[in-house]
């Protein structure tokens, strides 16, 4: 058999086939589809019209000159064993000829015994469909696609909802899922991922499923009929439009570094965050600790004590090669062990001036050595500006000028925080950690006023967190100026100028309070909007004397704000107090709209902003706990009585790491650059690769501001490969200006670098939206 190629033509057409295995009369639902693709065919503007016609007759497929007349093929059919070997191998002949395929609902179940045609559909239904329809929520996730760009987000609508034996995401381009907590799924449901309408490119041709329009009803709604206008625009050829973006081959991951020569950090220090020049040229750090080999120093009497070295390395990509641009001496290699032994601090943080190209500036967020106060346990972190040199490739570090310090104490670990990002203006945003150790509190509220060191406390994140006058648990903002020093940027959550009665005060830096370990921060440049996670505690489950389970957390930062720590997490559960003169005796629970800080250990105001949810948390039991609550809003906390807001994600071992949102640039020039599709969507994930996230999501720009719940989520994990040969430890990401995403993988042991610490690039491969320009049926108006 042969067909011109590619079918159809400037007259475009498209062919009904509606033949069934099953005798009896026509069904409603098909009568239904072909009076809703007639009326598609005859409206909207007149380039994009087509005739249409509609056979139960299956001989179509093995007559090369009527089949070629068709642009597309429409399958709205009961299902069953329709074609013969022929007419079979006839659609397959006009696929191959460049030819157009929509699947519509019971098409899954066409050709059961073809693994051609399962392919052409991408996936089987498991089950009979239910015989009565379901109200459910679409989350409609490709906001590009013709076939979708202009469905709302969350659809709701009912149909008799299809369950897969095989998900087939990542083989095929999913555009929409449907929520299964929103319906009944019965048996053989899929879980959060429920494709439930695809597309790819497919044996020379183009193939669209969905499974939805299995009613007679779903043809009547607009949206609906909406749906299958994009997806015969694409398949006749009337348009273009992207299904690879998200076909799991579609992208490569190539480990850009190697390991280090023995005892030499010559590729990579411990990784801890990288960010991407102009140019392409990728500057990350290495926070201080040292390959397993070398010693480090435990001992308070020892002046070399926790000494180690925070490098940044440069990863040039027009020579591959890695280069060392300079190392600050910080204290933070004091190794693993208990709360008392191992340190967090560091070389934390690095960002390059938005005029990097002209000046040269580096900043870098650290903690010097040489400030450390061994007698009282205390040190000095700071944020520094230094100058790049282009001509000798390295940081020139007598350069330094400090924008900001402010002190820690090192007696205990933990949470240094670490993260910078720049907004549009300018600003630059300091991530810190509260300073607070875990082991005090039973895993909850970091709230123990009780231990401390010659007069540090260093159990009680109320003296960091909580603390309006206090730069630690904070998520900071200033405005660099060109002499080294800073202005603060109207609307901060205080002027500085604050004060109450008894001394309390504030600091006129905080953007953001109430965050317990940030870790990563971005900002969307194009709408300015921060976007942060940050660490949970320790608990493994909720008590319903303490509060809430440990809750690593992300969030959507719109303006300056309450986050909550060490009084509320998640959604604005509260934990409880604890004071003296027993802080193991629990007193009443925190009050989330009207926080206090009483602690002995604060300085600063007592009476606090109020606090806002958060988008994402989760748990070791799932993603997004809630709990039913009762007249005073203090949540049960009982495991028996949650639910999971967030089904996608689950916790166990986790630490959050924020990731950036995408934005796609269509000027530049790159073969590499992830596709369009993945605009605006933000990266959420976790260290750690096995249940927690790493995920793109979709949050709703009227309420993401407010702490509304994400309303789409897809897993990365194929794209940002998991597993001890991939991507296994994930500590930082970001996109460069060729569109490629680049990713630190922390290796494998804890404060040190090891074989498996490594910078890897990840570029897609997928090529450009289909049918290529010149094979368009018809020219654009």
């Amino acid at each position: 058999m042969s067909i011109k190629s590619p079918p159809g033509g400037a007259n475009v057409r498209v062919l009904i086939y509606h033949g069934s295995a099953a005798n009896g009369e026509e069904s409603p639902v098909v009568d239904a589809g072909i009076e809703a693709i007639e009326r598609i065919g005859l409206s909207g503007p007149a380039a994009q019209r087509f005739e249409v016609v509609a056979t139960d007759d299956a001989s179509v497929f093995t007559d090369d000159k009527r089949l070629g007349r068709f642009n597309s093929v429409v399958f709205l059919t009961g299902g069953g064993d329709v074609l013969d070997p022929d007419q079979e191998a006839g659609l397959e002949a006009y696929m191959e000829a460049g030819g157009g395929f929509l699947g519509i609902h019971d098409a899954a179940r066409a050709e059961p015994y073809s693994d051609w045609f399962t392919g052409l559909i991408g996936a089987r239904p498991a089950a009979p469909a239910p015989a009565t329809a379901q109200r459910a929520t679409v989350e409609v996730g490709d906001r590009q696609h013709p076939a979708t760009k202009d469905l709302p987000v969350e659809w709701k609508r009912p149909d008799r909802w299809l369950n897969w034996a095989a998900n087939p995401s990542g083989d095929v381009h999913t555009v929409a899922r449907v929520r299964e907590s929103t319906y009944r799924p019965g048996t053989g449901a899929n879980g959060w991922d429920h494709p439930v309408s695809w597309c790819r490119d497919y044996d020379g041709g183009r193939s669209f499923y969905t499974g939805m329009g299995g009613t007679a009803s779903s043809y009547d709604e607009t949206d609906f009929r909406t749906h299958l206008r994009g997806a015969l625009l694409w398949t006749t050829r009337l348009v273009q439009a992207d299904c690879k973006a998200t076909i799991y081959g579609n992208y490569k991951a190539e480990r850009l570094t190697q390991p280090n020569q023995a005892g030499r950090n010559d590729q990579i220090g411990e990784p801890h965050g990288l960010v991407t020049a102009p140019d392409g040229r990728v500057f990350y750090i290495g926070r201080g600790g040292k390959d397993s080999s070398q010693p480090v120093v435990t001992d308070w009497n020892d002046p070399d004590i926790g000494k180690g070295e925070g490098e940044i390395h440069v990863y040039d990509p027009r020579t591959k090669k890695v280069t060392l641009a300079g190392s600050l001496t910080v204290f933070g290699n004091k190794g693993g062990g208990d709360e008392l032994v191992k340190v967090e601090e560091g070389l934390l943080g690095i960002e390059l001036d938005p005029r990097f190209e002209d000046n040269g500036w580096v900043y870098l967020h650290y903690t010097p050595h040489s400030e450390i106060d061994r007698d009282k346990r205390t040190a000095e972190r700071r944020v520094s500006r230094f100058t790049f040199d282009e001509a000798t490739g390295r940081l020139d570090l007598g350069s330094e000028k400090v924008l900001l310090s402010w002190p820690v104490q090192i007696h205990s670990c933990c949470h240094a925080g670490g993260g910078m990002a720049w907004d549009s203006k300018d600003n630059l945003y300091i991530a810190t950690g509260d300073n607070n150790s875990s082991q005090f509190s039973d895993g909850y509220s970091g709230n123990n006023p009780q231990p401390n060191y010659k007069g540090v406390s260093f159990a009680d994140a109320r003296r960091t967190a909580g603390n309006t006058n206090n730069l630690n648990g904070k998520i900071l903002r200033i405005h660099p100026e060109p002499d080294g020093t800073y202005t603060l940027p109207e609307g901060n959550l205080f002027t500085g100028e604050e004060t109450a009665e008894g001394g309390g005060k504030t600091r006129g830096e905080i953007y953001v309070m109430g965050v317990r370990n940030p870790a990563r921060i971005s900002v969307d440049k194009k709408t300015d909007t921060l976007y942060a996670g940050w660490v949970g505690p320790d608990a493994s489950a909720p008590s319903t004397t303490w509060g809430p389970a440990k809750y690593d957390t992300f969030a959507v930062i719109t303006k300056a704000s309450n986050r909550g720590w060490p009084y509320c997490m998640g959604n604005k559960q509260p934990y409880r107090d604890r004071n003296l003169p027993d802080p193991t005796k629990p007193l009443g629970w925190y009050d989330c709209d009207h926080p206090k800080n009483e602690s002995p250990n604060n300085d600063g105001l007592v009476n606090l902003p109020p606090v806002t949810g958060n988008n994402i948390w989760y748990s070791p039991q799932g993603g997004g706990p809630d709990f039913p609550r009762d007249a005073n809003g203090v949540p049960s906390y009982k495991q028996e009585e949650s639910t999971y807001r967030l089904p996608w994600l689950k916790g166990g071992g986790q630490a959050a790491m924020n990731g950036p949102v995408y934005r796609y640039d269509a000027a530049a020039a790159s073969d590499v650059k992830w596709p369009s599709y993945w605009d605006g969507k933000w990266f959420v994930g976790d260290l750690y690769d096995a249940d927690q996230p790493r995920n793109a999501v979709i949050t709703d720009p009227r309420t993401h501001g407010d702490g509304g719940l994400p309303v789409h989520s897809e897993s990365l994990k194929r794209i940002v490969p998991i597993g001890n040969d991939g991507i296994k430890n994930l500590m930082d990401w970001k996109f460069g200006p060729d569109g490629a995403l680049y990713v630190l993988d922390y290796g494998r042991g804890f404060f040190t670098s090891d074989a498996k610490s490594a910078l890897w690039r990840v570029t897609y491969t997928g090529g450009g939206p289909t049918p290529a320009a010149d094979q368009l049926a018809r020219k654009a108006e």
